[in-house]
């Protein structure tokens, strides 16, 4: 290849020949070439459909001159004559080339290919361009697919880092201004230049990437043992380059020990690459704290991004479908390296020495005990997903962490269970095979059966291959002074052997592994003085629940549980009840600052009955209030309704600065999803009932009744990410005064134009109304919120500047019309559209329906302050029923205005893109 750099037009001006060996025993009649810089060409990519899914909005909002994209190309063969390539729209980062004459196998072609290459922003993914005239170059040339299987794989850049490209050989002429330097883990020489140019030239055989750098000066720093050069700039300015080389030169004896040796000479770590997936828990902590030394951190984020690196550069698999294997190798060898070289290092360092938190399990868990908390982060949400998916099926979560750090603990079960090295040496001799020739996961499977006589089906068939959970209990235990005697129960049915260790004072006096035939049996061990027996203690086993795991051997009560109060948030402690507490501080109008204690069960860990318990005291009354509620949550693994959730709710607080209200809630939820996790369509059916007691209010005229009973069924279908957002919902209420259903159509859109538009249909009947006031009536503009869900600050005021607090519900409409109620049935529409940023124009229309009265055609319009989207908004009302509002006396008045406290609402907004 011969490219030559223009860093004033972000390009490379490419003339390229591809020497195309078939080494299948099939013929082909095409060549597919991957072209993933394609993939920033327009908004409507893979890619780019992929960044939306995820709420990333700076691809979408970005200039074209921004985009990435490969022009002009022209494809000849060897005699010269032009080739027949194509790329389709809908996969526009793959090209298939036409050849004239088939090739047959062994046989190879020469392709002579010329295109410009126009690099990205690095803003997307972090590789392109930068304003401090950087390059790092990634997938920036066209290259031929892997082939297996008799086809060529073609996948899509999806932003996952695994393009499946053939084994090649490279040779590169680089031209790049005098005033660039270059960095790559291929074999570089700078050859000649003049004035104004130099020329490098890179090699590098038997790869299927490699990483290159072009800045104006080379920030990378070189570490050489006798293996390998490391070139790396991972930020740490508080080591020396000696506590670094020796940092580095640990890690490489490491991996070679374990895995084997780097085929290459060279190696690029780069900051880059760890910014793109970091070790998640380190990248969260604040600057100023500092739980860990410097050289352990520099280590951990070395140790994590070489492994990444290594394996990423040598071993030759589907990247995509067989990326169990890289992950699980990778995380399995971080957790032995941290077993040999910190094994004493807890998650939170040196936090778990303050003994303010030694009461939490967060501090007294080991470091390589977090990556199974992660897992069931996912496990407990019903949201894992097995490991042998294709990486683009994983949500962001899994293919980031969950199923990463579920790989590892797998890999380590088995290595666990095996014994005798089995598979470290099945790791070193896949890793050996894979110089050789072109590996699969069937290899790493077979290589695994090879080096044991125990049958490890299990191990491919439910670990990788299902979503099954693995879930073991003692059923019953029996002891004499000599003996245990006690039986398991598998309460999931996953075919998988178990650990069961006796512990006297906390050290283990024995440990058996119970293979998958004789779990269910009961067995009679040698007690050794244990005075407990405990299934699965050092976490081997990827279990879901671990708090049934054990047995006390002493004692009246044998499995009681003390309970155990922490401050906050805490991970889940299988030996204690665990009760939080946090103080709480809400604000309402009529019971002013309310602070408040709340007591639950929720630790990070999703429970299957969670209570949560928020008794406050009413700064303004004098008095207690207060909200409560009781959870059941049972999920289902293997069908579209994935969760049931039985609750019962109640609140207590002033709704009239004289009057207080109680309402009860029974609730039932069943949630819905499809079957490819990664669609954000979600479904929800409701049914509950409301049932309210009001104290009589000397405040509030409205003739409202003081106890009634409302039931309530909803059904609610939603699909939403960047670009587009739909959801539909549909409400039937019931009680002995009234009936009524309503519907609802929310649609967004975000144009090209970076122009966003928002509609909402809504539209309301009475199936029947006996009630003599508008207390239970449609709403134009403020709702009554006679089921209390709305966040009101002050629910009764009809003035003031709590009445003008807007909640988008009923009839949505911000201007306050002079007719606001309707007893018959309701129809408006709400829009909204963007001219600049966040300031929008929005206008309602609708009709409404009164008894005895004529339908009423009402409208509003006016200017919407879009800051943060249901955070905080304000709404400027300009015409409507009204006439011109903004000339109108006490305009202030008139202005809307959305504002929400609670942190859930931020919470949900980063969230959503990693679940």
């Amino acid at each position: 290849m011969r490219a030559e750099l223009n860093a004033e037009n972000k390009s490379l001006i490419i003339n390229q020949e591809i020497i195309f060996i078939n080494q299948s025993d099939d013929t082909l009649t095409s060549i597919v070439l991957n072209d993933w810089n394609h993939a920033f060409s327009n908004k409507n990519t893979p890619l780019a459909k992929r960044f939306s899914d995820e709420f990333y909005r700076g691809f979408h909002l970005a200039k074209d001159e921004e985009r990435g994209s490969t022009i002009n190309l022209i494809v000849n063969d060897g005699t010269q004559q032009f080739l027949f390539w194509q790329r389709t729209v809908k996969n526009p980062d793959y090209i298939v080339v036409q050849l004239k004459n088939q090739l047959l196998p062994n046989q190879k072609i020469t392709l002579y290919l010329s295109y410009i290459s126009k690099i990205p922003s690095e803003k997307f993914t972090k590789y392109g361009y930068n304003n401090n005239s950087t390059f790092n170059l990634k997938n920036w040339y066209l290259t031929p697919a892997r082939y297996e299987n008799h086809t060529f794989i073609k996948n899509s850049n999806n932003n996952l880092d695994d393009i499946a490209n053939g084994v090649s050989d490279f040779e590169i002429n680089l031209k790049i201004s005098k005033k660039l330097e270059v960095s790559s883990d291929l074999n570089s020489e700078k050859t000649t230049g003049n004035n104004d140019f130099s020329h490098y030239r890179l090699s590098g055989n038997n790869r299927t990437d490699f990483s290159l750098i072009i800045e104006p000066k080379s920030s990378f720093e070189s570490y050489k043992n006798s293996s390998v050069e490391v070139l790396t700039d991972l930020k740490n300015n508080k080591l020396d380059t000696t506590q670094k080389a020796i940092v580095i030169d640990r890690v490489i004896n490491f991996t070679n020990d374990l895995i084997g040796k780097y085929p290459h000479e060279k190696i690029i770590v780069s900051q880059t690459d760890y910014e793109r997936n970091p070790f998640y828990g380190l990248n969260q902590l604040p600057s100023f704290i500092s739980p860990f030394p410097d050289e352990f951190l520099f280590e951990i984020k070395f140790l994590k991004t070489y492994l990444k690196e290594y394996l990423k550069t040598s071993l030759h698999l589907d990247p995509r479908k067989d990326n169990w294997i890289y992950d699980g190798i990778q995380v399995y060898a971080m957790m032995k390296y941290i077993d040999k070289n910190h094994p004493k290092t807890k998650m939170v360092g040196s936090l778990s020495k303050i003994k303010l938190l030694k009461s939490f399990n967060l501090a007294n868990i080991d470091f390589n005990d977090q990556y199974s908390y992660f897992y069931m982060l996912m496990a407990r949400k019903n949201l894992d997903q097995q490991l042998g998916s294709p990486k683009n099926n994983l949500i962001k979560f899994n293919e980031q962490i969950a199923s990463k750090y579920r790989a590892g603990l797998s890999i380590r079960f088995l290595d666990d269970y095996l014994q005798n090295d089995a598979v470290d040496t099945s790791i070193k001799a896949f890793y050996k095979k894979n110089q050789l020739t072109q590996v699969s996961k069937s290899d790493f499977e077979m290589l695994l059966k090879s080096n044991t006589t125990k049958d490890i089906n299990w191990f491919f068939n439910t670990i990788i291959n299902s979503r099954d959970i693995i879930d073991y209990k003692f059923s019953s235990v029996t002891k004499t002074k000599d003996s245990i005697t006690f039986s398991v129960i598998n309460r999931t049915g996953a075919p998988i052997p178990i650990p069961v260790y006796g512990t006297k004072k906390g050290k283990i006096v024995f440990k058996q592994w119970l293979d998958i035939e004789e779990c269910d049996s009961t067995f009679t061990f040698e007690r050794k003085e244990a005075d407990k027996i405990i299934l699965n203690l050092k976490n081997e086993v990827p279990e879901y629940n671990l708090r049934n795991n054990w047995k006390k051997l002493g004692g009246f009560f044998p499995n009681n549980r003390p309970v155990k109060f922490v401050f906050m948030k805490d991970l889940e402690d299988p030996y204690y009840n665990q009760i939080l507490y946090v103080p709480t501080l809400s604000y309402n109008l009529y019971d002013g600052l309310t602070p408040g204690v709340r007591l639950h069960n929720k630790t990070i860990l999703d429970k299957p009955f969670i209570f949560d318990i928020n008794p406050s005291y009413s700064s303004k009354s004098n008095n207690l209030s207060g909200s409560a509620s009781f959870v059941v949550n049972q999920n289902y693994r293997n069908s579209a309704l994935y969760n049931a959730r039985y609750s019962m709710s109640g609140s207590y607080f002033h709704y009239a600065q004289d009057a207080t209200y109680l309402k009860l809630n029974p609730t039932v939820q069943l949630r819905i999803r499809e079957s490819n996790f990664r669609d954000n369509r979600k479904q929800l059916i409701l049914f509950r009932q409301v049932i309210v007691n009001k104290e009589k209010s000397a405040f509030v005229t409205e003739n409202s009744p003081q106890n009634y009973s409302v039931f309530d069924a909803r059904y609610i279908n939603t699909k939403t990410e960047v670009t587009n957002h739909f959801n539909f919902s549909s409400n039937v209420q019931v009680s002995g005064k009234f009936g009524k259903v309503t519907g609802e159509i929310e649609y967004r859109k975000l144009f090209e134009d970076n122009r966003q538009i928002n509609l909402r249909l809504y539209a309301g009947s009475f199936l029947y109304n006996k009630t003599q006031s508008d207390f239970f009536s449609f709403a134009l503009d403020r709702p009554t919120d006679y089921l209390f869900d709305y966040n009101y600050f002050g629910r009764s005021e009809s003035t003031g500047l709590f009445s003008q607090q807007f909640i988008l519900a009923e009839g949505g409409f911000k201007s306050k019309i002079v007719t606001p109620f309707a007893n018959r049935w309701i129809t408006s529409l709400n829009a909204s559209y963007s001219i600049w940023n966040w300031i929008e124009v929005y206008g309602d229309v609708g009709f409404i329906k009164n008894n005895s009265q004529n339908e009423k055609f009402v409208y509003d319009s006016g200017i919407r302050l879009n800051l943060v989207t249901d955070y905080f908004e304000l709404y400027f009302p300009i015409y409507s029923n009204n006439g011109w509002e903004i000339s109108q006396n006490n305009y202030n008045e008139k202005i809307r205005f959305i504002v929400t406290f609670s942190p859930k609402t931020l919470i949900n907004l980063f969230n959503r893109k990693w679940f």
